[in-house]
């Protein structure tokens, strides 16, 4: 499984590195525009994402923004629904205004941080990704 790990701070970005080093392979954007631009070349180059795991507070295009734009993009190559990236936002916000514009954006699953292990696992597993052998 191929991975995109979007997050700007260091000490996040190793934890949840090792949390999903056991799903697959993992690339690092730590912005939203470097994540978008990524995004875009693996799907040109026909080596998409599997999964997209994004925070939401970094500096320029915040999580929000990139999430829809992912979607955006899809919408345009004619990927809806399921058939899209699996996008788990991560982030500090618990807000009800960021868990609902996040899933009205399509992401399929909303963790706070400090992030809890055990859901982090049960959501992978909901979204049908085994851990490597």
């Amino acid at each position: 499984m191929k991975i995109l790990l979007v997050e700007d701070d260091i000490v996040s970005r190793s934890i949840m590195m090792k949390l999903l080093s056991v799903y697959g392979d993992i690339e690092i954007a730590q912005n939203g525009e470097k994540a978008l631009n990524m995004f875009f070349k693996a799907f040109e180059e026909k080596a998409p994402y599997n999964l997209v795991s994004l925070d939401i507070m970094m500096p320029g295009k915040d999580g929000q923004q990139v999430l829809k734009e992912i979607r955006e993009y899809e919408y345009s190559k004619g990927i809806m629904g399921n058939d899209g990236v699996k996008i788990i936002m991560t982030t500090a916000l618990d807000d009800k205004k960021n868990i609902l514009e996040a899933f009205k954006s399509q992401c399929e699953a909303y963790l706070t941080k400090p992030i809890n292990v055990k859901k982090l696992h049960e959501e992978l597993k909901k979204l049908g990704f085994p851990k490597k052998a």
